[in-house]
């Protein structure tokens, strides 16, 4: 299990190739990568990320070994980016093994449903008429409620 979190972009691809390499047993991975999101009828221009780093990685390390145990996986890495970042940029990503599919995509959900609303990421969106704070959302609420 790893997690990091950086300022750094990284490269999706690269990240999973150097995950499926330690695929040892596995039947199947699962590979999540989310994106800056910028709408064309409601663009931003940036996205700064502020985190309390030395509970951010705690908080991620405790969701990747929980889904590790609850889901019975493998191996899974998360990797989290903070600071200011732009549009369609690689801004996390979670990757599961498991010995069967199922596995692998409910830790990938787990972890990412779960992390949307329990670790201390904060996300300020630069428009054009200025910035604003995003306020969190009821569906990641949902999303998070069905693995209590």
């Amino acid at each position: 299990m790893r997690v990091r979190l950086q300022a750094e972009p990284f490269d999706p691809g690269a990240e999973s190739n150097a995950f499926l390499a330690r695929a040892r047993g596995a039947g199947a991975s699962v590979t999540f990568t989310g994106l800056v999101r910028s709408l064309a009828g409601d663009p931003i221009e940036s996205m700064t990320l502020e985190h309390y780093p030395a509970l951010a990685q705690r908080q991620l390390e405790t969701l990747a070994g929980e889904a590790i145990t609850r889901f019975s996986l493998i191996d899974a890495d998360v990797i989290h980016r903070f600071g200011t970042l732009y549009p369609n940029e690689p801004i996390v990503q979670v990757m599961t093994l498991a010995p069967h599919r199922q596995a692998a995509f409910d830790g990938a959900n787990f972890i990412m449903d779960t992390l949307k609303t329990d670790a201390p990421f904060w996300k300020k969106e630069k428009r054009a008429q200025g910035e604003v704070w995003v306020e969190a959302k009821s569906g990641d609420d949902a999303a998070a409620a069905r693995w209590k």
